[in-house]
């Protein structure tokens, strides 16, 4: 089968590897479409993701849909939660599977993601796909699951004023779930204008472009002095860190869910301390895909808009090139 593996910075090489063997519990996918993510974009650029340094050849690829050829299930349309939990550790016991130190996800460390042909993966992480929904719209719940985690994380009440640091694909997702479960305003920012366009297209009610911080003055002057109740940073620019504590009101919840791309994130601690702000850090989702395949299937968010580009397995090299660049929206492979 044909597999795409990251070998170094911006080394991306197609080749012919075995099928997988299939362990206890483990069903075989014929992968039909993976997204390439922001976190894929640091293996691409960085050979690495913070202290996870490339060692080996990588199969990136955690965002992914397609069709069981294996088992009872064969020919079912699945999608796929890229995360191995061990199960039993203290956090796993807890609910909190995202916090598993044991656990195995797809295009991480050791484990080769979904950037090939097939994969094995276990038949416990396979949610049914809709017969209305793509394959790709099916990659798109790993994202939009992580923008539903954030949410959640900020506790939101009905009628809040909250912003959007960043408006990647994740970032467009989050305004798209803000503007369904009730936000006043929402205020979107970013480097690009593009993305700010897109943003105001699915729900954003003030986008502001990321100017040095002058965004956030913008936004304080737009709530009168009062700040954001809730921010939501899914950028990889420390800026936009600060920027997200400088327009966010006493009191207010900051969730930080982007990776930054030196492993460092820093910002005035007089500011945050004096406004005696909640900071949390999202890591990846929890138990969100059986909510996000209802908001996409009652069509209270449109994953299949924010997919800009598809390529062809043989192209992962020109895919990751182009997601890097950043010049459209998501990015999707279909092997």
């Amino acid at each position: 089968m044909k597999s795409a593996h990251i070998y170094g910075v911006r080394d991306v090489r197609v080749q012919d590897d075995p099928m997988p063997d299939l362990a206890a519990g483990d069903v075989l996918i014929q992968v039909k479409s993976v997204g390439v993510c922001g976190s894929d974009l640091h293996w691409f650029e960085e050979a690495g993701i913070g202290d996870a340094v490339l060692e080996t050849s990588l199969v990136p690829g955690h965002e992914f849909a397609g069709v069981v050829v294996t088992d009872d299930m064969q020919g079912a349309r699945v999608a796929v939660d890229p995360s191995i939990p061990c199960g039993v550790c203290e956090f796993c016991r807890e609910g909190n599977p995202n916090f598993c130190q044991r656990g195995r996800f797809a295009g991480f460390g050791p484990t080769h993601g979904a950037m090939r042909e097939y994969i094995a993966w276990p038949r416990a992480n396979l949610y049914a796909l809709p017969d209305r929904m793509s394959f790709a719209d099916g990659a798109m719940l790993e994202p939009l699951g992580t923008a539903m985690h954030a949410i959640d994380l900020a506790h939101l009440r009905l009628g809040s004023d909250v912003g959007v640091f960043g408006c990647g694909p994740i970032g467009l997702l989050a305004v798209q779930l803000l503007r369904s479960m009730g936000a006043v305003r929402i205020f979107a920012t970013d480097l690009l204008p593009h993305r700010l366009e897109a943003a105001r297209a699915w729900g954003a009610t003030d986008v502001f472009l990321a100017e040095g911080g002058k965004e956030a003055q913008q936004i304080l002057a737009a709530t009168g002095g009062r700040g954001l109740d809730a921010a939501l940073e899914i950028s990889n620019h420390g800026a936009a860190v600060e920027a997200a504590i400088d327009a966010s009101k006493p009191g207010a919840a900051v969730i930080l869910v982007g990776i930054p791309d030196d492993d460092r994130t820093s910002f005035r601690a007089s500011t945050a301390r004096r406004k005696g702000l909640t900071l949390r850090l999202s890591r990846r989702m929890k138990h969100t895909y059986r909510r996000a395949i209802a908001l996409v299937e009652d069509e209270r968010v449109d994953v299949r808009a924010v997919v800009s580009h598809t390529f062809p397995l043989e192209d992962s090299q020109q895919a990751f090139t182009v997601a890097a660049q950043r010049d459209g929206l998501k990015v999707v492979i279909e092997p």
